[in-house]
């Protein structure tokens, strides 16, 4: 159900295949990228609070939420194509990328292919910076995954695994700070349709060994471009120690740990979020795509030296209320 006074999905279509969004807003653009298996409404508690200043798009990627779910090109690279494409349709020229999990990874290919369209980057707890991942991530991805998702996305069990999972949270068992969010990135995996969508995605990116994926190898290309990475202290979905492997690539970026925050920290501490974000874009200059720079970065490769590390800086949070058991939550890689 739409929360109230949220923005209400749009669609537009692309190549042939629908694509939900809500937009909102006025001033510089924010591209907000959700995690493998949620949809915009992950987004829901910092959308009205980075609208007053921001205009803000918060797109369904194709296989999630309202967008279409065809069989088609869910790889990093498809998937920034697709928000290209959706920006261009929106005529929104340049944006500060802003990706959670798997959206980080789609961030950071979205700069990388497109970086005379990239102003900032913002990764919140991203995919792509080392193997270590959920073990229930890695077992999704082997045979059979199919049948038993189906059944742990039934209505039935789904409900009382949130009953269970809202009590163990309430109860603050030590690692459950991200259950609740697990639970929701089930809602709709009843359907087979999104159900293997969900498993097409996850499979490009894990397998039982963990991520496949990484952005290590690139990552110097973000010596010119504003970049910070922000990390719970609980995250049982990525671990909070792939932060110190982001400060090794980006050595320039801004990097930041919420120590009781969990994988989703945008919405377990919405204001905190906000203004960090906020911050990241008021006190840095957008980046400006210069081709010779970009050339020579890449003849450098990983030997360039390094810019000056930004460092860790450790915030501490006042934590809102539980989010509605409805809201939807990634859980991904």
């Amino acid at each position: 159900m739409t929360r109230r006074h949220e923005p209400r999905p749009q669609i537009r279509v692309v190549h042939g295949h629908r694509r939900a969004y809500v937009i909102a807003g006025r001033g510089p653009a924010l591209l907000l990228l959700h995690g493998l298996g949620c949809d915009h409404t992950t987004w829901s508690p910092v959308v009205k609070r980075l609208a007053r200043r921001f205009t803000v798009i918060a797109p369904d990627l194709l296989g999630h939420g309202g967008s279409d779910k065809p069989r088609a090109d869910y790889s990093l690279g498809g998937y920034a194509n697709g928000m290209r494409d959706l920006l261009a349709l929106l005529s929104i020229e340049r944006a500060t990328v802003v990706g959670h999990s798997f959206g980080g990874g789609i961030a950071m290919q979205f700069a990388y292919q497109f970086p005379q369209y990239t102003e900032r980057l913002m990764l919140v707890a991203p995919g792509g910076l080392g193997r270590e991942v959920n073990p229930v991530l890695r077992a999704l991805t082997l045979p059979g995954a199919s049948h038993a998702l189906a059944v742990a996305a039934s209505p039935p069990v789904l409900a009382l695994a949130n009953f269970v999972g809202s009590r163990a949270s309430a109860a603050k068992v030590p690692g459950a700070s991200d259950l609740l969010g697990a639970l929701s990135v089930l809602a709709g995996k009843h359907d087979a349709a999104e159900r293997d969508a969900f498993l097409h995605v996850l499979r490009a990116v894990v397998d039982w060994r963990g991520q496949v994926v990484t952005m290590n190898d690139r990552a110097y290309l973000t010596a010119n471009m504003p970049t910070c990475v922000l990390w719970g202290g609980k995250d049982t979905v990525i671990p909070v120690t792939h932060a110190d492997a982001a400060r090794r690539a980006m050595p320039s970026a801004r990097v930041e740990l919420l120590p009781a925050a969990g994988h989703f920290p945008h919405e377990e501490f919405p204001d905190r979020f906000a203004s960090i974000l906020t911050d990241f874009v008021r006190t840095t200059a957008p980046s400006v795509y210069d081709q010779n720079l970009w050339r020579s970065l890449l003849r450098q490769g990983r030997s360039a030296d390094p810019a000056p590390s930004a460092g860790t800086v450790a915030l501490p949070l006042q934590r809102r209320p539980a989010r509605a058991m409805g809201a939807a939550a990634p859980a991904g890689a």
